[in-house]
């Protein structure tokens, strides 16, 4: 009986059978409904492609063993963070309402408020390199770093040499790069100049053929991180990368980014999320890696107060939107966010909404061009509503705007490496803190108003007379959105 049925038939049965199991899945998984319908959708419309699809990009695919090894140092880390700062953090020293958003971020992520900090905005991509290769040459101890792309070029080629320089005085270095971000730099004749030199570099979540049978291969370390002497901090959005050389075959003009430079106790939060991520990847032991770093409290005015917040696929829930949407609703009277990727959730979508018809000045900045033209049109399918009901939506044309911020009522705010798209809230190994300093807060919004400045408003006008083609393609986009 088995020999007379057909091989296209056994196909189908077979399609069929785990069309029905990923279905089950799904709906087990409980995922936010926008994603689950977008799978089911995909799994019921593509037959056979479908299935492999969810097979290969579905699931939150670690791999075993770094799972194993990521919930270990985090449980390490959770402890650490307990003992040296949770006695300390009083959030009660901060004023309504961003008191009650600092005891939600502390909920969501065990992260506890620590002051005393000095943290300085970098407001360009030159600004930040200069900085970041000044305080490299003056390092006696030790560089760590970790980026989600290296790209040669410019400025970034003078960081590497810096970091040659500091290897040769006897500053222990080391560079934790993703495999597919860096693809081209690791296989390039840099990275073997900075290897030769001294400098340990390691590549993060190695991706391939036989790997993606076990671990998701689209699951990537998104963070960029560096720390000096465990006494100088600098995140953002910027990669290791110098924007007059950084793909301009793309046609979205020079990417603009932002950094910031922190000294205080938060550095030595930041270097927790390294020494994990490191640890992970090198296979190396956390608890040694901590008792031989050091951390050196440098901060003078010691007027800021800084959350840490790393996030990623190993969690349950997307707890940073649940940060993000809390920003949202915690807003009184201004709220500015800027995004190079803007595909919302639902919930996020509508907290926007939402803010602005109950009198929040919502701003939200972001470019008019970016580097995929399906996110660039699933994008666009979300600000017709958001215009309509009162956000002003401005589309930057000076560039490819990179800058991840969100800036509440002036007073604290959310600066690092998190776009506003299912891939960083969800899926990316990302960094993001949460600042509570007036000046720090002040100095963001002057530079997003920079970017507002260089910006066109969306009107409703302009809905009016725009291509119904143009106009399919958005909303098949969003369609997909809640996978991009």
């Amino acid at each position: 009986m088995i020999n007379q049925i057909s091989i296209p038939t056994l196909v189908f049965i077979l399609d069929f059978v785990l069309r029905l199991w990923y279905c089950a899945r799904i709906l087990d998984r409980r995922l936010p409904s926008g994603v689950a319908w977008a799978w089911l959708s995909i799994i019921f419309f593509l037959p056979i492609f479908g299935t492999i699809l969810y097979l290969y990009l579905g699931e939150y695919r670690l791999g075993r063993r770094r799972l194993k090894r990521l919930n270990s140092t985090s449980l390490i880390i959770k402890t650490l963070i307990q003992k040296l700062f949770a006695k300390n953090s009083n959030e009660n020293l901060l004023t309504e309402p961003s008191r009650s958003f600092a005891l939600t971020v502390r909920g969501f992520f065990d992260a506890p408020l620590m002051g005393g900090n000095d943290i300085e905005l970098l407001q360009n991509a030159k600004a930040a390199f200069i900085s970041m290769i000044k305080d490299i040459d003056q390092s006696k101890i030790s560089c760590d770093m970790e980026f989600y792309i290296w790209s040669d070029g410019g400025l970034a080629d003078e960081f590497g040499e810096a970091l040659i320089r500091a290897v040769s005085r006897g500053v222990k270095c080391r560079v934790l790069l993703d495999q597919i971000g860096s693809a081209d730099f690791l296989k390039g004749p840099n990275a073997k100049k900075l290897k030769k030199a001294g400098i340990i570099l390691q590549a993060a979540m190695p991706s391939g053929f036989i790997r993606s049978f076990f671990a998701r291969p689209d699951l990537r370390i998104h963070r960029k991180i560096l720390i000096i002497d465990g006494a100088i901090g600098y995140t953002g959005s910027l990669n290791l990368a110098d924007p007059l050389y950084f793909k301009q075959n793309e046609n979205v003009g020079f990417w603009i980014d932002a950094f910031c430079r922190i000294q205080g106790p938060a550095v030595e939060a930041m270097n927790f999320v390294f020494l994990s991520d490191w640890s992970v990847e090198s296979k190396s032991d956390f608890v040694a890696l901590e008792k031989e770093s050091i951390f050196i409290d440098k901060a003078k005015t010691k007027l800021a107060q800084i959350q840490c917040l790393p996030s990623g696929p190993t969690l349950k829930y997307s707890n940073i939107e649940e940060v993000l949407i809390m920003a949202i609703y915690s807003a009184r009277y201004r709220l500015v966010l800027t995004t190079p990727y803007f595909i919302p959730s639902e919930s996020v979508l509508y907290a926007l909404m939402t803010a602005a018809k109950r009198g929040v000045k919502v701003i939200l900045i972001t470019p008019e061009k970016v580097d995929s033209k399906l996110t660039q049109y699933a994008s666009r399918s979300y600000l017709k509503e958001l215009v309509l009901s009162g956000v002003q939506v401005a589309l930057y044309k000076g560039g490819m705007l990179h800058t991840k911020s969100i800036v509440i009522d002036t007073e604290y705010c959310l600066f690092g490496t998190l776009n506003l798209d299912p891939r960083s809230l969800r899926i990316n190994f990302e960094f993001t803190l949460a600042i509570y300093d007036k000046s720090f807060a002040l100095a963001l919004n002057e530079l997003q108003m920079k970017y507002m400045h260089q910006s066109k408003l969306v009107e409703l006008k302009d809905y009016d007379i725009r291509n119904r083609f143009n106009e399919f393609k958005e909303d098949l986009a969003r369609l997909m959105g809640p996978l991009l």
